[in-house]
């Protein structure tokens, strides 16, 4: 299938974000086994421009996760990947010198491209990791005094290896705060490595290049523009403010979660209410990004980590501590149109 094609062939008429995420998700779903989270992570995240962080162990198909998603979506992909040597031009570009013209050329580095796959991204050298800060946050580049845009949509995927601990520089607080997500891609259970083994003795060649593209860009940008007017009442809102102000309270935490956490919370919300065929956030949706939303903003307290204790452990125990709006936040109210809305 093209990328002027709709997702089923057929006239798709107005963009919705449903039926693109059904169709990404079956189409990754002919080479990947579960991790049906990360897909709808990344789904939302490139409904809502965000960026997300996979950690794991080598061989759980991080890379390959995030070169699916990119053929089924139609975006130009490109992968770098980290190493202590790379430099920050390596990323962004140069000018070269032509020298049979006289004259200097830009060449565009691979940040120039709708997904970046920064591979573990924790090799590089805090330098080289700050240059993706201006392309993650402002999605545009300066290359030698010349600022040039970057494509849209854009989003980076970096990878990162949770067990090596030599030759790796840990992410600083304000890179970690640009991942609108962190994603644990964790070894399978035995049934769906049974099934993965299964799937490649039929098909050896099983992999990213078998998939089709399965959506048009143009649709996952009109269904990205829809998206702001799911509506979130008032209680989730603070639902919402409870959560983030609870990371600056709690006793095993320094440093809690920033304002972006809480856009990170209004704008994934709506994205997920979107792609389950909901006009409205409920806190379920809110719920279900605690983890991938907070866990990697948080700094924990010297005793904390002393104590082994996990950010994850934290944030389960906020969630437990704060209490969500009841029914009454999603009581039907009339709109203008003579249709309804959730208050």
């Amino acid at each position: 299938m093209n990328g002027d094609d709709p997702v089923d062939g057929s006239p798709m008429g107005e963009p919705d974000a449903e039926r693109i995420y059904d169709a990404v998700r079956e189409e990754m779903g002919r080479v990947l086994i579960g991790n049906e989270s990360a897909i709808e992570h990344l789904t939302i995240a490139l409904f809502t421009r965000g960026h997300v962080l996979l950690e794991g162990v080598p061989g759980v198909a991080k890379t390959t996760l995030a070169n699916l998603f990119a053929r089924v979506t139609g975006l130009d992909y490109t992968r770098i990947q980290m190493t202590p040597d790379i430099l920050p031009a390596d990323i962004t570009g140069t000018h070269v010198y032509r020298e049979s013209q006289g004259t200097f050329e830009l060449q565009r580095g691979p940040i120039f491209a709708n997904m970046v796959v920064a591979d573990e991204i924790n090799r590089a050298t805090p330098k080289t990791q700050s240059a993706l800060l201006e392309a993650m946050q402002e999605r545009r580049v300066t290359i030698e005094g010349e600022t040039l845009a970057l494509p849209t949509p854009f989003m980076v995927v970096a990878t990162q290896n949770p067990i090596e601990m030599e030759g790796v520089f840990e992410l600083p607080e304000a890179q970690r705060d640009r991942f609108q997500f962190k994603l644990t891609v964790d070894i399978p259970g035995r049934g769906d490595e049974r099934e993965l083994l299964e799937r490649f003795d039929a098909d050896p060649d099983l992999g990213p290049e078998t998939v089709d593209q399965v959506v048009a860009v143009s649709d996952l940008l009109a269904a990205r523009e829809s998206i702001s007017e799911i509506h979130v009442a008032e209680p989730i809102k603070e639902y919402v403010l409870d959560l983030v102000a609870a990371t600056r309270d709690h006793p095993d935490v320094t440093h809690g979660a920033s304002p972006r956490a809480s856009l990170a919370f209004l704008d994934g919300a709506k994205a997920r209410a979107a792609i389950h065929g909901r006009e409205y956030v409920i806190p379920d949706d809110v719920k279900a990004l605690t983890e991938s939303i907070l866990a990697h903003r948080l700094v924990l307290s010297t005793d904390a980590d002393l104590s082994d204790v996990a950010p994850a452990d934290v944030v389960a125990d906020i969630v437990d501590s704060v209490t969500p709006p009841g029914a009454e936040a999603v009581e039907l109210q009339p709109v203008s149109d003579g249709g309804t809305k959730r208050e």
